[in-house]
């Protein structure tokens, strides 16, 4: 395991082409990231340059749309659930000032009959821009086998059969969210592109953003600026693993700060993929992650019951 600005980083291919020692040591190396930091940088991920360019020149042209057309795709009803989500509306847990970004939702397709198909809404294509909808499912399944994965090294580190989150995340309710964090044209006023906040999810799989501006908490109560290499993507413990394994794994504080006054009238895109359970998965403490030195912190829930509160605290469901 090697460090790349302020966050270890692991190999992904070690453990899914590796030998049983390599496997061994991805496990210990991504535990030990998610206990201590919270985030790690992957490579061998299964995402191609080519693919990650195409998706942030499709991104790019659906953001520069006409307003009118880009409001033709958002539905107040689906509380930002699927298609586009315009400025001012989400903010962070806590906050009242909106952040500075408007953002598109890819979710889950289910193909079969699988009676979940009832809990999600239809996702929302773009007529204008047929190739923006095609690549960014692609991307969507594609970094959806990545978390698979990680999840697979998770459940091992935490001495669960390997195969524990399959069923779980098994047409899980998860979105690629395309953001556009757009030029500031005025005193902010405390608002920030993106305020501090934990992620709702299992795991967060983030590309590398177009610009800088993500930071960290470290454990010392510093803001540590991170930045994905263009061969990596950043992964995160959200709210829920935390939930589940009663804090061992930890759900990092981060934030995407306004760049300085001169590069204000620019733009940054990041496209992060929150991978979700099925709603019905619990997220009750394991008890291997209960003792006397750790406590039980949580009541027992459902990640579906939890994914209700959190969209009511940022604002997206009423």
């Amino acid at each position: 395991m090697s460090l790349n600005l302020g966050i270890p980083s692991v190999d992904l291919q070690q453990f899914t082409q590796g030998n049983a020692q390599e496997r061994s040591d991805f496990v210990a190396d991504l535990g030990a990231a998610f206990s201590n930091v919270g985030f790690v940088a992957v490579k061998n991920h299964g995402l191609s340059k080519p693919q990650t360019e195409n998706l942030y020149r499709e991104v790019k042209a659906f953001f520069d749309l006409p307003l009118e057309t880009k409001l033709a795709y958002e539905i107040p009803e689906l509380a930002g659930q699927r298609g586009y989500t315009s400025f001012g509306r989400e903010h962070a847990k806590g906050m009242t000032e909106a952040d500075l970004k408007e953002f598109w939702h890819f979710g889950q397709e289910v193909a079969n009959d699988d009676p979940i198909a009832s809990q999600y809404p239809a996702n929302m294509y773009v007529k204008e821009l047929p190739e923006f909808n095609r690549v960014g499912m692609e991307t969507f399944h594609l970094l959806e086998g990545a978390g698979r994965n990680l999840l697979k090294a998770i459940a091992l580190f935490l001495n669960l059969e390997e195969n524990y989150f399959d069923s779980r995340i098994h047409l899980g309710n998860s979105v690629l969210r395309p953001i556009h964090y757009g030029p500031i044209l005025s005193e902010p006023k405390g608002a920030v592109r993106a305020g501090a906040h934990e992620d709702i999810n299992l795991i967060t799989l983030l590309m590398g953003a177009s610009a800088d501006g993500l930071q960290i908490l470290n454990k010392a109560n510093q803001w540590v600026s991170v930045t994905a290499l263009p061969d990596q993507v950043v992964v995160n413990v959200g709210d829920m693993l935390q939930r589940l394994t009663n804090n061992v794994l930890k759900s990092t504080t981060h934030r995407v700060v306004n760049p300085p006054r001169e590069l204000w009238n620019t733009s940054r895109y990041s496209i992060p993929f929150f991978l979700h359970p099925r709603s019905n998965m619990r997220l009750d403490c394991l008890p291997s992650c209960i003792s006397a030195e750790n406590p039980l912190h949580y009541q027992p829930i459902s990640a579906g019951e939890y994914l209700e509160q959190r969209l009511e605290e940022i604002g997206l469901k009423k």
